[in-house]
């Protein structure tokens, strides 16, 4: 009777699960396994919300295999030793798992497919509808503009269409491990409680289908509310689509079956998913380095006090602020805002985007390196299809269109709750009369404006042309 054991990674579910269905159609007794990996762990912060939100996911999808028979064994160290380790031990005649694309990641695989020696290693795709060559241009070679990307993505999905990978029908040959150590907690793990009790949105499979069936009643606005971080306006996905406990086919296959302009916006938000993953398969230079290679000559400036008042929130930009609080307080920041910050970041204060990055990485409970690095490539002009160097975010502007009563700056910046919407994105044009009638006084209260936007507008475009 063959044994494998299936390995789960970023895809914490039991439903539309690749290798969990590939494996126990192709063998008679399937353990299954998810690693806390030191490897990725140690560095974190010992308050890292996102600990909190996989060790939840891990437990839903402990009881749901243990309701089919099976059960999750749980392992905390590293994953090159660990899976291999328990392969000999379990005598799996194959590790089944889905793929994933970052290149430390693309390294760990084929180390542990190295040490597993005569034990079979096989990975499926699952996190994107299309990976690695699938969608190519027509002379075979990597798309690194989007539309096109898109065109060639949808016309290829009319052709395959979506599949499914069910589990529940072939559930018999889950295997229930014999002494199961039980699962870690976080103390055990090394973190911090905290998190685990303030988390800003559900968790696990149930939470992301509470998640999705919310924004189903929502869809057909979503193009018309999805700028706007005061409103509703989001599925607020992201997390679960990045530790797979929601199926991306399952999403892009009720985006296809919709009419309607929200639902079409909406598989495009999707399809630019699949495309950053792409560019860092293709293109795995784009961790350390930009996608222009001749933006790696730009010279940016070298300033730790602007970069804290941004991180913290105190550039004396509401708009900025009030995206920068949200991140810390909840780990989630509004996509429009975060095309705000990286702009400001990089256009606004000179700094380059490495920086601000990774300040994202540390601190964003979807953190995704292939989206994130697409994101703030996309904002500092360096990466595919990028924002052209000499367009330039007004961060006022920006407020005045998208939260213009100020609702959404209140909500994070309350020291200006009572400035009226007229002065609320640039506050600093208030008179002192103006100021102590709304009870904030421009420099003590909240901090004035740590640049000028149109001087700094001028650097950056000066900036760019040295290289051109």
């Amino acid at each position: 009777m063959s044994t494998a054991l299936v390995w789960f990674r970023r895809d914490l579910r039991v439903a539309d699960h690749a290798a969990l269905h590939q494996a126990l159609t192709h063998h008679a007794r399937v353990y299954c396994v998810f690693v806390f990996d030191s490897g990725i762990l140690d560095p974190l912060p010992r308050g890292d919300r996102r600990v909190a939100f996989i060790l939840r996911a891990v437990e839903e999808v402990d009881v749901a295999l243990r309701e089919m028979g099976g059960a999750l064994i749980v392992r905390h160290g590293d994953a090159r030793v660990e899976i291999p380790r328990l392969a000999v031990k379990l005598g799996a005649a194959a590790v089944y798992a889905n793929r994933d694309y970052e290149p430390a990641a693309v390294f760990r695989d084929e180390e542990v497919r190295r040490r597993l020696g005569g034990v079979e290693f096989l990975d499926f795709k699952d996190q994107v509808i299309f990976d690695r060559d699938e969608v190519m241009t027509h002379s075979g070679t990597p798309f690194s503009v989007f539309t096109p990307y898109k065109n060639a993505w949808l016309k290829r999905l009319n052709l395959s269409g979506i599949p499914s990978w069910p589990v529940e029908p072939h559930a018999a040959n889950l295997a229930q491990p014999r002494n199961s150590r039980g699962l870690p907690t976080l103390k055990q793990l090394g973190f911090e409680s905290a998190g685990y009790v303030e988390m800003p949105l559900p968790t696990g499979m149930s939470g992301a289908q509470a998640l999705f069936r919310s924004f189903i009643e929502r869809i057909d606005d979503y193009a018309a509310t999805r700028d706007f971080p005061a409103m509703a306006g989001t599925s607020h996905l992201s997390a679960h689509l990045r530790f797979g406990t929601i199926s991306i086919r399952q999403l892009a296959a009720y985006a296809q079956a919709q009419p309607g302009r929200g639902a079409e916006t909406w598989l495009a938000e999707l399809i630019w998913r699949d495309f950053y993953h792409a560019i860092v398969w293709h293109h795995p230079r784009v961790a350390t380095q930009c996608f222009k290679p001749a933006c790696d000559a730009l010279r940016w400036d070298v300033a730790p006090d602007l970069f804290q008042a941004w991180c913290e929130g105190r550039t004396g930009y509401p708009l900025v602020d009030a995206a920068m609080r949200q991140l810390a307080s909840s780990g989630f920041m509004h996509n429009r805002l975060r095309m705000v910050a990286a702009s400001f970041l990089t256009k606004d204060l000179g700094l380059v985007w490495r920086q601000g990055e990774a300040w994202f990485a540390e601190k964003l409970l979807d953190f995704d390196l292939a989206a994130n690095n697409g994101g703030w490539q996309w904002a500092a002009s360096t990466g595919c299809d990028a924002q052209p160097w000499f367009r330039i975010f007004n961060p006022v502007t920006q407020s005045e269109k998208f939260d213009a009563e100020g609702q959404f700056i209140c909500r994070y910046v309350p020291e200006l709750s009572a400035v009226p919407a007229k002065y609320i994105h640039a506050p600093w044009t208030m008179g002192d009369a103006e100021q102590a009638a709304c009870g904030v006084r421009i420099g003590h209260d909240y901090p004035a404006p740590v640049v000028d936007h149109a001087l700094a507008r001028e650097r950056t475009l000066s900036r760019f042309q040295a290289i051109r």
